[in-house]
């Protein structure tokens, strides 16, 4: 028997999903994230049976993309577990009244039970199991209240003959439903609501915007530079160097194998950044330079996702977000993207036109460094100095601004208005936080590891055969002459398309100015996606869509390039 989960966006149904299942998901506080259908399996009775996490969708009459998918899973399905927010009764029961309507058997978990109480909302869930005619169950997902209950009541699920309704006809029965069923009490505003209403008020929002987006980058910089200075270096310096010198002795301490396998040592030393081994920079890159910022940037964003923050940073970027053709919506991928560029290109799906995908894709690749490039961004460039690393940033922010603003009149269409679900504020559970943060981390080790180590033997090749050579004297003249850079640079610039974080610690041996690294680090950033962005590119927009883009960020990069040049 297939199960389905279907409900409007940021109900919780991917963590009653975790619940049934045992998979744990990403749940996350703004609609999008289940753009992509997840599948489980669980224990009924005797039977197993296959759970799906349906992407969130309001109607049944698709908008988006994930409505269509949501649509067409639904054909599938043997039973409907339609999950409800409780404080948001008659917005979401009109999707329940069309799933009714369908004639497939529903079972309603009745979500967020706990904040009808805080927000003084009282429902008759026996009148209100009456007029829907299927059985509605309250449940509070981040604490398992109810769950058990509702897998009893799965093999219940009724399927009521229901007549088809129009639009307005559905909306008069809901409205008939919430008369009977739903009372509210006068109470007054808790300072947690205030917050709420603060957040996306233009002056007060704007200044909680700053105030938390400052206080993530610190935090951020905090954690990821103490698990290098306290945790990982010295791991790496005091344990595992000994252990390369060793092998690198058994090895005859040169030779091509030698080099592919420990690196380059200078003065029979490690040194874990320039050597370009399997076991020195292959190892040393991803887990000592760019994971400690990978866990601290995910614990934030998964903190800023569950709280509940992020739905009203859409709100409050709405205006500035159609002035580049989009709407709100789209600074959630864009947020994703200081991430990782690929989940946020996948997160895109969640606009409503391929005019605003096409654009929220090549801005995203362009100006939205991913957590990795941060990293060594960090690393490299903010050894000279913090005012370095903001004007790498600043760059990419004016950049990210022009182009939003020239795709804006450039490519045809129209930007739809904002339409978000903004859920409560709430204190998430950790236990909710660091599944997330694992996962993230994880996907981040298996992904990126291969990658880097596979970079790393290609590079010991291709510099073994003179490629590289040939190819920086081949363009000199743009990456000398127009950006100012050693000929040796475009070495970094070729590495960028398997791994852009790999790339600009190639720089790092060059003994580059702070201004070159400044302008290094912008055109490598803005240049062209790592292979795996690439590919998911190609996927969402197609191939002409995706060369179209390509040739937006190639152009983009070597301007912005040649101009912070010239003002360097």
């Amino acid at each position: 028997m297939k199960i389905l989960l279907m409900g409007n966006p940021n109900v919780g149904k991917s963590v009653i999903f975790s619940r049934l299942t045992g998979v744990h998901v990403i749940a996350s506080n703004y609609p999008g994230t289940t753009i992509s259908y997840t599948q489980g399996f669980m224990k009924l009775g005797e039977e197993t049976d296959e759970v799906i996490d349906v992407p969130g969708t309001y109607t049944l009459e698709p908008t988006s993309e994930a409505e269509e998918i949501a649509l067409q899973l639904l054909n599938t399905g043997d039973i409907v577990i339609n999950v409800v927010n409780a404080v948001n009764l008659e917005r979401n029961l009109y999707l329940t009244l069309q799933l009714l309507e369908r004639g497939i058997p529903v079972v309603v978990a009745l979500n967020l039970w706990d904040d009808t109480k805080h927000r003084g909302i009282h429902i008759d869930l026996d009148k209100l199991r009456e007029l829907l005619g299927v059985p509605v169950i309250p449940t509070v997902a981040v604490t398992g209240q109810g769950i058990k209950e509702l897998v009893e009541n799965i093999p219940k699920a009724a399927s009521p003959d229901i007549p088809v309704r129009s639009r307005d006809e559905r909306w008069a029965i809901i409205g008939s439903i919430i008369d009977q069923v739903q009372h509210i009490t006068h109470r007054h505003h808790t300072w947690l609501e205030r917050l709420e209403d603060a957040s996306v008020k233009p002056l007060t929002g704007g200044i909680i915007a700053l105030a938390v987006l400052a206080s993530a980058f610190l935090v951020v910089r905090f954690i990821g530079e103490s698990l290098i200075g306290y945790v990982l270096d010295p791991l790496f310096n005091n344990l595992w160097a000994p252990v390369v010198l060793k092998l690198s002795n058994l090895m005859g301490g040169g030779g091509f194998l030698h080099d592919i396998v420990a690196g380059k040592l200078a003065n029979g030393e490690v040194n874990f950044v320039e050597s370009f081994g399997l076991l020195s920079s292959g190892l040393y890159v991803p887990l000592a330079m760019v994971l400690p910022y990978i866990i601290s940037f995910y614990l934030v964003l998964g903190l800023l996702e569950d709280i509940g923050y992020l739905p009203r940073l859409a709100v409050l970027m709405d205006t500035i977000m159609h002035r580049l053709g989009l709407h709100g919506y789209s600074i959630i991928p864009t947020l994703l993207g200081l991430g990782c560029n690929v989940p946020a290109i996948l997160a895109t799906r969640i606009l409503e036109s391929k005019r605003e995908r096409f654009i929220a894709a090549t801005l995203i690749s362009i100006g939205v460094p991913c957590a990795a490039l941060q990293a060594m961004i960090f690393g490299l460039v903010g050894q000279h100095g913090g005012q370095y690393v903001a004007i790498v940033y600043g760059t990419l922010f004016v950049a990210w601004i022009i182009l939003g603003i020239i795709l804006n009149h450039v490519v045809k269409g129209f930007s739809p208005e904002l339409l978000i679900e903004i859920p409560p504020y709430r204190l998430p559970p950790w236990r909710t936080v660091l599944q997330k943060l694992w996962m993230r981390t994880y996907g981040f080790l298996v992904e990126a590891i291969p990658i880097i180590l596979g970079a790393v033997v290609a590079i010991n090749i291709l510099y073994f055969f003179g490629v590289f050579d040939a190819i920086a004297s081949f363009t000199a003249p743009v990456v000398s002459g127009l950006l100012g850079l050693p000929k040796e640079a475009v070495t970094a610039l070729v590495i960028g398309f398997l791994r852009k974080d790999v790339a600009l610690g190639m720089l790092a041996p060059l003994a580059l100015s702070a201004e070159q690294l400044v302008v290094g680090s912008v055109v490598l950033a803005m240049f062209f996606p790592c292979i795996a962005t690439f590919v998911v590119l190609l996927r969402e927009l197609g191939i002409v869509n995706m060369l179209k883009s390509a040739g937006i960020m190639i152009s983009a990069a070597l301007i912005t390039g040649g101009i912070l040049n010239l003002i360097l």
